[in-house]
């Protein structure tokens, strides 16, 4: 596994945890109904980072998987990080960083389809 993958695993890892953090604090706190939604966001995206990097392990190109994988958790940190903080302390990470996760975690997906378009022609040509 080269360093971008090994990266790439360790930060999907924390997201897990991090998902698994808030779910349980949603389901055992006091008004922390709000923590759901992040904490799927968080799981679900950790998850899909590993399968990219599964993917990019076999991949002839794998840089832009790999970098899918990152726009990703870049994006569901920032989405699930403002909605998590407006839930527990009242207050955002940034003004519009929950958007701006949001289309980060869009700009991620895309990435993949793009990298598996360009895996695909490559492979014809």
């Amino acid at each position: 596994m080269n360093t971008q993958a090994g990266l790439l695993v360790l930060f999907a890892g924390l997201a897990g945890a991090a998902g698994v953090a808030l779910a349980a604090m949603g389901a055992h706190g006091g008004d922390t109904a709000g923590l759901t939604t992040p904490a799927h966001f968080l799981i679900m995206h950790a998850a899909a980072a590993l399968s990219v990097v599964a993917v990019a392990l076999r991949a002839d190109r794998s840089c832009i998987f790999l970098l899918a994988g990152f726009v990703m958790l870049v994006g569901v940190t920032l989405f699930s990080g403002d909605i998590a903080m407006r839930t527990l302390i009242g207050d955002r990470l940034f003004p519009m960083a929950a958007p701006i996760g949001g289309s980060t975690m869009m700009l991620g997906w895309a990435l993949v389809g793009i990298a598996a378009l360009r895996e695909l022609f490559a492979r014809r040509a």
